[in-house]
């Protein structure tokens, strides 16, 4: 079989050169790699199609054609150009999303690929402007979806032209209408996430949540060769390192380690540690900064944006007179993260994760295959991860929820180590998620599908009587 997965905003190269670096390259771009990787490992060839950049901030993106190269010729990253050489936004993709799809018609003329996946909604409003064209199938999975970032942004009649100006939420919301429409599948990682974010106002007469034949719930999952509580060849360096910028130290950390977005919530976590004397005693607070050795000093090298996250974090810590207590983490890459795991775990330590509202989680299922307890939001997907109470879950609006499940977690760190491992390594591999991906693409393949008129584009529209309708 030959598949084409279409992330027309993803940064794909064989070095993982900036994995996670920017608000755009999030969860969504380990996700499709991942997939792809294991897919490829089991003989189906995938073509990853991205945008072509070509721009000093971002080199290595240049290239029409790349490779992972653990998997010669399987897997292919296809760059199509498209909008221009620099880097641009999500939001400034929309107007010029014909033409990556244009340009991936003239990439395979008519040698087209058995089926498509479309991943976030420029990727699914490109797969249904491929299916319009061509008639390839494919499913679509949203990873998040525009109506609730609407709501947390807190959007109103008053605010709509300031947030869709800067966000295109009726282009989004239409895209990702569209996607549901004509999608064979909607994969979604867990069964809330179907419920609630396919069940907002804005999608209805898209898609009916309750109806089990649109749906596959296909959980993401982890590299278990990198992330594993066994020690590799290359932790001792690394570990080196750690134990230096711990100090005299040897006692367990609350480690946070997500990019700096408001709604990750970190603030939570800080606030819960300073203003609870016992917790800030029992463990010393650890906070990965991607970039940063020393933020207190260095804060001005972050975008205006994540400087917002990070500067009251870093005002409460120093209110609190805590400096000395907190350590900054710099961590590069996948392979130096799952060691630190591995180093933080051997002390008993505490992974926290209290996102406001969390899709999935793949954050702190990788904490737990190394070994390390999670505390985690119970908002979203870690309350069907972790159901089995193998994970302490909280609420992320409640400083003393969280300080009362670190304090749990820290007291339970062996035993939730044990018990988290376990429950990751049991149900969420890659190579579990793509046998799941393949089962439903043969199983597309394999019953008609009825092609579809192209969806009216009234999302704004629809926005507008939404919110007159909750004002």
């Amino acid at each position: 079989m030959r598949v084409a997965f279409l992330n027309p905003q993803g940064n794909f190269d064989p070095a993982d050169s900036f994995l996670t670096e920017h608000p755009d390259f999030g969860g969504q771009l380990v996700y499709v790699k991942e997939v792809s990787l294991a897919l490829a490992r089991m003989g189906v060839q995938v073509d990853i199609f991205t945008r072509q950049i070509d721009d000093p901030d971002w080199p290595g993106l240049a290239s029409p054609i790349d490779a992972y190269n653990q998997c010669g010729d399987s897997l292919r990253i296809v760059r199509i150009p498209f909008g221009g050489t620099r880097f641009l936004e999500k939001e400034k993709l929309w107007p010029h999303l014909p033409s990556f799809v244009d340009g991936i018609r003239k990439f395979y003329g008519a040698d087209v690929p058995d089926y498509l996946t479309a991943h976030y909604a420029d990727g699914g409003y490109s797969a249904a402007l491929l299916q319009h064209a061509t008639g390839l199938g494919f499913t679509f999975t949203g990873h998040s979806l525009g109506a609730q970032k609407l709501d947390k942004l807190g959007m109103t009649e008053t605010n709509f032209p300031e947030w869709e100006k800067r966000f295109h939420f009726a282009q989004r919301i239409d895209a990702e209408r569209l996607a549901m429409q004509r999608a064979d599948t909607i994969i979604t990682s867990t069964g809330q996430e179907r419920r609630e974010q396919y069940g907002h106002t804005l999608y209805q007469g898209a898609v009916d949540p309750g109806d089990d034949g649109r749906f596959r719930v296909i959980a993401p999952g982890v590299n278990s060769t990198i992330f594993t509580d066994l020690l590799h060849d290359e932790d001792k360096a690394s570990h080196d390192i750690l134990e230096t910028r711990c100090g005299d130290y040897d006692g367990p950390f609350v480690i946070v380690s997500s990019r700096l977005d408001a709604k990750k919530n970190i603030g939570g976590v800080v606030e819960a540690w300073t203003g609870s004397a016992e917790l800030n005693r029992t463990a010393y607070l650890a906070l990965f900064v991607r970039g940063l050795d020393d933020p207190f000093n260095e804060l001005g090298r972050l975008p205006a944006a994540e400087q917002e996250v990070l500067r009251p974090i870093l005002e409460r810590i120093d209110a609190a007179g805590l400096r000395d207590r907190v350590r900054f983490f710099n961590i590069q890459s996948q392979r130096d993260l799952a060691a630190a795991y591995r180093f933080f775990a051997r002390r008993g330590s505490v992974f926290a994760l209290t996102s406001f509202y969390e899709p999935f989680g793949l954050a702190p299922i990788e904490a737990a295959a190394c070994g390390l307890a999670v505390v985690a939001t119970r908002n979203g997907g870690p309350s069907e991860i972790f159901d089995d109470g193998s994970a302490v879950l909280v609420d992320p609006e409640d400083a003393t929820s969280i300080a009362a499940g670190l304090a749990d977690a820290l007291a339970r760190a062996d035993d939730l180590g044990i018990r988290g491992k376990h429950r990751v390594l049991s149900r969420y591999t890659w190579d579990q998620t793509a046998r799941e991906y393949l089962l439903t693409m043969e199983d597309n393949l394999a019953r008609e599908r009825p092609l579809l008129p192209v969806a009216p584009l009234d999302a704004e529209d629809r926005i507008r009587a939404y919110l007159n309708a909750r004002n």
